[in-house]
């Protein structure tokens, strides 16, 4: 995770004939996590969907150092197969592994024999969440995490996101929910609106 960046210099994100957001910019460094806070209708989504490359910005650049991996409400897992077959294709895909001790924390070892479209909403995120740990990539763009998520996953998924960025990993968290990180930074996005 070394050397990763993450920049962005006067980003301006429009929707149709709307305009979101302009003027926005910040830089992140190895072990920098920062919260994007705003209203519905912002470009939080937008936003994340920009950093990974998803998007194309209306104004403005995105630079960055290091591979990024996107978690959002689409967890990407094939709905017909079962879980376990659905993090084969990834592993392949990707190279990552899944450690049997990580998808037991997740509460997934016993679910891998399910498709993936009898999951609950929170067995998706936390799935998804798995996937996402297993590409192994210095840059996490996080999407609403914490929703779907029960007490216990969404503890988890806060303390690995604070070993994540511990050991030098950059996170940049869209939530409405607290988001409980140590020297977190926060940014409104709502005060780029146009």
């Amino acid at each position: 995770m070394e050397g990763c960046r993450l920049s962005v210099n006067d980003l301006a994100c429009r929707r149709g004939d709307r305009l979101l957001f302009s003027g926005l910019g910040f830089s992140l460094v190895p072990g920098d996590a920062l919260q994007i806070a705003g209203p519905n209708g912002t470009g939080k989504s937008s936003l994340l969907r920009i950093l990974a490359g998803l998007l194309r910005p209306f104004a403005g650049t995105v630079e960055r150092t290091g591979a990024v991996a996107l978690l959002d409400e689409r967890p990407a897992l094939d709905e017909h197969l079962p879980l376990g077959q659905a993090f084969d294709f990834w592993k392949r895909v990707d190279g990552g592994g899944y450690r049997a001790e990580e998808l037991a924390a997740l509460g997934l070892a016993d679910l891998l024999d399910v498709p993936v479209r009898f999951l609950s909403t929170g067995q998706r995120k936390r799935a998804a969440f798995a996937r996402l740990k297993a590409q192994g990539t210095p840059i996490r763009l996080l999407d609403e995490p914490l929703n779907g998520l029960d007490t216990a996953a969404a503890s988890t998924l806060l303390e690995d996101t604070a070993a994540f960025c511990a050991s030098g990993g950059i996170a940049v968290i869209a939530s409405h929910q607290p988001f409980a990180l140590a020297g977190l930074r926060q940014l409104d996005l709502s005060e780029f609106a146009s």
